[in-house]
């Protein structure tokens, strides 16, 4: 047994999770990068339209897929390329629904898709103040320098495995996530004729109301606080929200109770304040993770940091990277 996997990462056009504009594959065998891929896609017909804030995070425009293969045409390559591997992938149920999505979307059949999330990994294995990409891959010896590019983020998460991997003494992906007790996560089979997923049934009630994005709320100057949902009993714990005590702070680019409400969905315990039980804080106002080393920080992030220096296990997630953990709502792009 060696640790054998493939890491992926995928960039969308949309809001859509199935608008897969690029993808990064890379192969590991025996701990060791042996193949690599990386395509430019267009997403879905229909689904197609390039939206501007995603466009500022990947800088991926429709002029330069405009020669290239849709994602469908794609597909059997990609699944060829990943055989019978464990894929893994930072935030990996954003990847797999990617495929799963595309496919829907491109009426061809996908199967059941086995993954391994880096951030789930990543919490047990590292202490940071954000688990980030490019934190987890500094951390783990090698550096992104083009984020958000899709070879160089598959090859970071790959690099992040086999660390994970190695500081646990493991001889495979499942025997890493039994050590740091991660759940492998299952993205269902498909075929055309089945019921779609609800991001396809939604993305299909976005285009039939004529818009060619998710709905847009919008929010008033001071966020309301609203109440905390309980957790969803049933939600996947497999999922990187599974678990986590959350506090939101800011603006988000839709209403604070709706953000709980999501987080609560996929079983996270929302709270209204700072804690020693907080696990996650979620900062609006158009924070990145870089803007720990600036010190752009609200009060309760300042807080969040002060309480890791005590020792405490939290972190800081930017509003982009919640979007992506709660499967997009307008921003489908990768934290």
């Amino acid at each position: 047994m060696s640790l054998d996997f493939t890491a992926l990462d995928f960039e969308t056009a949309n809001g859509f999770i199935g608008s897969a504009c690029s993808v990064g594959l890379v192969k590991v065998r025996s701990g060791r990068i042996v193949e690599t891929e990386q395509w430019l896609l267009r997403p879905p017909e229909g689904f197609d339209h390039f939206d501007p804030r995603n466009v500022s995070i990947h800088h991926i425009t429709e002029d330069m897929v405009t020669h290239s293969p849709r994602v469908g045409e794609k597909l059997g390559d990609l699944l060829e390329f990943v055989g019978s591997d464990v894929l893994v992938a930072h935030n990996s149920a954003f990847d797999s629904g990617v495929i799963r999505a595309a496919s829907e979307a491109s009426e061809l059949s996908v199967p059941q898709l086995a993954h391994l999330c880096t951030v789930k990994l990543s919490r047990k294995a590292y202490d940071l103040p954000s688990y980030s990409l490019p934190f987890v891959a500094e951390e783990a010896g090698h550096p992104i320098e083009n984020h958000h590019e899709a070879l160089a983020d598959a090859e970071a998460c790959a690099w992040a495995m086999i660390d994970i991997a190695q500081r646990s003494n493991a001889s495979t992906v499942l025997q890493a996530a039994d050590h740091y007790k991660v759940g492998l996560g299952l993205t269902a089979a498909w075929n055309p004729g089945e019921e779609f997923s609800r991001a396809t049934r939604d993305a299909q009630g976005w285009i039939a109301s004529g818009q060619q994005l998710p709905p847009q709320d919008t929010f008033g100057s001071w966020p309301q606080e609203g109440d905390n949902p309980e957790p969803n009993s049933s939600a996947d714990p497999t999922h990187p929200l599974y678990g986590q005590v959350m506090v939101f702070t800011g603006n988000l680019a839709v209403p604070r109770p709706k953000a709980k409400q999501w987080a609560a969905n996929y079983g996270a315990q929302t709270a209204s304040r700072v804690t020693r039980a907080t696990t996650a804080l979620v900062v609006g106002d158009g924070f990145v993770p870089q803007d720990l080393s600036n010190g752009r920080l609200t009060n309760k992030a300042k807080h969040v940091l002060k309480l890791r220096d005590k020792g405490q296990r939290v972190e800081i997630i930017s509003e982009g990277e919640f979007m992506q953990l709660v499967e997009g709502f307008g921003m489908a792009v990768q934290g």
